[in-house]
């Protein structure tokens, strides 16, 4: 049986219904292609890329306090913990083991020095010489005045007689009983007189110098060689070493009878009534620290004042060491060396400012910031101020309830704005 076209042939509506039904799907699938070229475009506008925002950290610009404060772990240390070194070589026997009280001046050891005691015997030897010496040339002294005096008033005896005789030679002459010749000679006499007086008392007056000066020389040999025996004397002394003050014996260097070498350190005394609390802090707070600055140590739940008492002038891997000082009467019982505490210095208190946030986005950007607008970060300049190590002071560029991408904005690669799906 043959088929015919029956089965193919529609009314003319039919047909027209199932024309518009065969184009309804292509142009749903175009308005669906046109809705997505109109969100890429508007994604397009909003920012070439875009990030998730679990992985960035977005604070909001708040008005309030900034406390500039400064918060860390110190290492509780002695603030006077000598060491005591060996003056000279020598064999060491100790009197004290490590962790004992000792009270100041008493013998901590001794270091035994034949070498330097058998020095200080030649020295004071020669100082007891030396000393010798310089009482002689004083006596020497008071001899050579005595002498040259003699020599002088011997001169004026002179002197006085040969004027006497001149006196009797002149009225002798006057009366005719003598002739001229006898009277010049008595002339001659008193000018010789007169001339050896006068050499007497320039040989008197040198005498008594030179006598001087021999003693004073002989003088300052023997005070040289007293000094010089007055430091060996302390160096002997020396040799017993001596708490410096009330304290607790610390490390001991050497062992019981070792022989030691000259300035060798033997052992440490820790003083214990004066503490200081170590702490290292970032360099970017270096310039704010100084001596004097006012803080607050924490021992079990309570806060003790203290003060910065020294500031490291150098930069080590990026962080300054401090040192703290209690207040007089603030320091708490019972600390330890190398005891953690917590510290918090205060370095600035500023009202009614804006604030944000503190993160990465303050060093890295170079004074930009991620300003969030819906679901779009606009990069805009900004001018910071002060900071904490919490906050950040806002100068321009924000306004209060804006929300800013601290952290995270170094995967923006300072693009103009991004897209931040949430």
């Amino acid at each position: 049986m043959i088929r015919d076209t029956a089965a193919q042939d529609l009314p003319r509506a039919r047909a027209a219904h199932a024309r518009s039904r065969r184009w309804l799907l292509p142009a749903a699938a175009a308005l669906a292609l046109a809705g997505v070229a109109v969100w890429l475009a508007a994604s397009w506008s909003a920012g070439a890329r875009s990030f998730d925002a679990s992985r960035l950290r977005i604070a909001e610009v708040v008005r309030g306090d900034l406390v500039r404060d400064l918060a860390a772990e110190g290492r509780v240390t002695t603030a006077n913990a000598p060491t005591l070194y060996a003056i000279a070589a020598g064999t060491v026997r100790l009197n004290v083991v490590a962790g004992d009280a000792v009270q100041a001046g008493q013998a901590l050891a001794v270091i035994d020095s034949p070498e330097l005691r058998s020095r200080l015997v030649q020295e004071e030897a020669t100082l007891a010489s030396l000393d010798g010496e310089a009482r002689r040339a004083g006596l020497d002294a008071r001899l050579a005045q005595s002498a040259a005096r003699k020599l002088l008033d011997q001169a004026r005896i002179d002197d006085i007689a040969a004027q006497r005789d001149l006196e009797r030679s002149q009225s002798a002459f006057d009366r005719g009983a003598i002739p001229r010749n006898d009277l010049d000679r008595a002339r001659d006499q008193v000018q010789k007189a007169q001339i050896g007086l006068a050499a007497a008392e320039q040989e008197f007056a040198m005498r008594r110098e030179l006598a001087q000066v021999e003693a004073e020389n002989k003088k300052i040999a023997a005070q040289r060689q007293e000094s010089v025996a007055a430091e060996l004397r302390r160096q002997v002394e020396a040799l017993t070493l001596r708490a410096p003050f009330d304290g607790q014996v610390g490390q001991v260097q050497v062992a019981q009878g070792s022989h030691v070498a000259v300035n060798a350190p033997v052992l440490g005394v820790i003083d214990l009534s004066v503490f200081e609390v170590e702490i290292r802090v970032p360099e970017s707070f270096a310039r704010d620290l100084a001596l004097g600055v006012p803080a607050q140590i924490s021992s079990v739940g309570t806060n003790y004042p203290a003060t910065v008492s020294a500031v490291s002038p150098e930069v080590v891997n990026g962080e300054v060491t401090a040192r703290l000082r209690f207040d007089e009467g603030a320091q708490p019982p019972g600390l330890r060396q190398n005891q953690r505490l917590s510290v918090r210095i205060v370095l600035d208190t500023r009202t009614n400012v804006l604030k944000l946030e503190r993160g990465p986005f303050v060093e890295q950007d170079a004074g930009h910031a991620y300003v969030l607008d819906d679901s779009t970060a606009r990069r805009r300049k900004v001018r910071l101020g002060a900071s904490s190590l919490g906050e950040v002071e806002v100068l321009d560029g924000l306004a209060e309830g804006e929300r800013v991408v601290v952290s995270g904005s170094d995967l923006f690669e300072r693009a103009e704005k991004v897209r931040i799906n949430r």
